[in-house]
């Protein structure tokens, strides 16, 4: 029932400018588009099976590379690496021989032509990843691409399916 209930918040808000928070019932803060609880659970990243096929990509993008096993941003239109550890692995075996839906999109915001699977549209606003503390120690089976604010370390974290990265000062 949960997820049916997510479902319809994000269909919903697809089409108008909204703030939208997921596993909580008040918003931190005022200029973000999307805000996470704070339970041991992180945001799990799409899964590519290699980054060379993704085409209109925008600086910003985050994808799990099941080809190199790596977690990545595309910025100053390169793919950068934010995994430290090449060692990652992932079982694709569920999504292998599924079709893939091209012109399936959430956009909360105003819709734009930005390709992606979750386009949050907003200039003005952004999304407060899962906070947790000590990843690496509280999320009991993280999922590989799986993305999340360590609250102890302040920065980011990444999953690659092995091993946890993390990315701050």
């Amino acid at each position: 029932m949960k997820k049916i209930a997510l479902i319809l918040i994000i269909a919903v808000s697809g089409s108008c400018d909204a703030q939208i928070a997921l596993g909580k019932t008040t918003l931190e803060s005022a200029s973000s588009s999307v805000e996470f609880g704070n339970e041991n659970r992180g945001l799990v990243l799409p899964w590519v099976a290699d980054t060379s096929g993704i085409q209109n990509v925008v600086n910003g993008t985050l994808v799990f590379d099941t080809s190199d096993r790596k977690v990545k941003v595309y910025q100053n239109n390169l793919w950068k690496d934010l995994s430290v550890d090449a060692t990652g692995s992932a079982d694709t075996s569920l999504q292998d021989n599924l079709p893939n839906n091209i012109n399936a999109k959430v956009s909360i915001g105003t819709p734009s032509s930005v390709n992606g699977i979750l386009v949050l549209e907003d200039s003005t606003k952004a999304m407060v990843l899962p906070k947790v503390a000590s990843p690496h120690l509280n999320i009991i089976a993280p999922a590989a691409g799986m993305m999340v604010y360590d609250t102890q370390k302040k920065q980011l974290a990444f999953f690659n399916g092995t091993v946890w990265s993390f990315w701050g000062e």
